[in-house]
């Protein structure tokens, strides 16, 4: 069954402001900017608690780097065109079973059945063709400008 469209664009809402904002972590000292979750949140317009466990299934897909502390936050695991949202929507609905929807009869079974299973092929072939840098790409034509990272100074 399709996942919950809610918690699906939640998922990739985050998976998107995390890219655009943090990026992925480089190899160099600062390790790549972080988005902390209450930023997002903020950004988002909804509240962090509601996030956290979207964050989490984030983490544990391995789509996602966690860091702690008080300048911890969230940064892509991987580059945005190796993260499909077909992975994005597969971190939040592990765990969670398709709904039986009760119906039953002759038009179900031959007609709509077969029908929702046609859509649903069509929508996870198309989420496992789309990145997050497809996103970016997007974001990026429709004007908008990724936070440039704030340069060094050493003056005192």
């Amino acid at each position: 069954m399709l996942l919950r469209r809610d918690r699906a664009l939640t998922a990739i809402a985050v998976a998107l402001d995390v890219a655009f904002h943090a990026g992925r972590g480089s190899g160099g000292a600062g390790g790549g900017a972080l988005a902390g979750a209450a930023e997002v949140a903020d950004r988002l317009g909804v509240a962090r608690r509601g996030l956290e466990p979207v964050l989490q299934a984030l983490s544990r897909a391995g789509l996602l780097e966690s860091v702690r502390g008080p300048r911890g936050g969230y940064r892509l695991a991987r580059r945005p065109r190796d993260v499909s949202l077909a992975e994005v929507l597969a971190a939040v609905a592990e765990g969670s079973e398709p709904a039986d929807d009760g119906l039953s009869g002759a038009l179900q079974a031959a007609v709509v059945g077969p029908l929702w299973d046609e859509l649903e092929t069509g929508l996870r072939e198309r989420l496992a063709a789309l990145t997050l840098d497809d996103l970016l790409r997007r974001a990026q034509a429709a004007g908008l400008k990724r936070p440039a990272a704030e340069p060094l100074n050493f003056a005192i």
